[in-house]
């Protein structure tokens, strides 16, 4: 799709990006749309036999700021959620306090490159404190990268790979 942050030319995008502030515009109707989408593949999966308490949603970037918002915003109740160089888009829409949802006590794991030039570091961390006052702060873990800009590393797969196998044991 075209991306306005990339001079309108045509990218993988899950949803426009106006701006790289935490005051940007933000592309209201596509993250909603985009999130759909994703609520759409969770009920796949459901009626194909995988329990929502099975599924964990996960990203990079655009892609770990979708999974995080759906997340708060769908009624399944899922396994996890993992957020990697990322932020919470929407977040002005959200509830000030804790969600009521089926994800309140949901797991997050969210990771960032501390020499992120495009979602800096300073987006993660709002981020964390946002997401501590919406669902219960102890299932919240961020952790940061040393010298890791927009992209990821091993240590970062390991956690990623820790936090799945401690989510989702093997099923009987």
């Amino acid at each position: 799709m075209p991306v306005t942050l990339n001079m309108k030319m045509t990218m993988p995008s899950w949803f426009d990006l106006i701006g790289l502030s935490p005051d940007s515009q933000e592309d209201e109707n596509g993250i909603k749309e985009a999130t759909e989408n994703v609520k759409a593949l969770i009920d796949q999966e459901v009626q194909n036999g995988i329990p929502s308490n099975r599924i964990i949603l996960g990203g990079f970037s655009q892609g770990g700021a979708l999974s995080l918002y759906t997340a708060l915003t769908t009624q399944q109740k899922l396994a996890g959620v993992i957020g990697l160089s990322c932020w919470l888009p929407l977040r002005s829409s959200l509830p000030q306090g804790p969600i009521n949802g089926a994800n309140k006590d949901i797991s997050i794991l969210q990771c960032h490159g501390d020499c992120d030039p495009l979602v800096p570091l300073m987006f993660g961390s709002l981020t964390v404190e946002k997401l501590k006052t919406l669902v219960n702060p102890a299932n919240v873990t961020f952790k940061t990268y040393e010298s890791i800009m927009h992209s990821s590393c091993k240590q970062e797969m390991m956690d990623v790979k820790q936090f799945i196998d401690k989510l989702l044991p093997p099923a009987e």
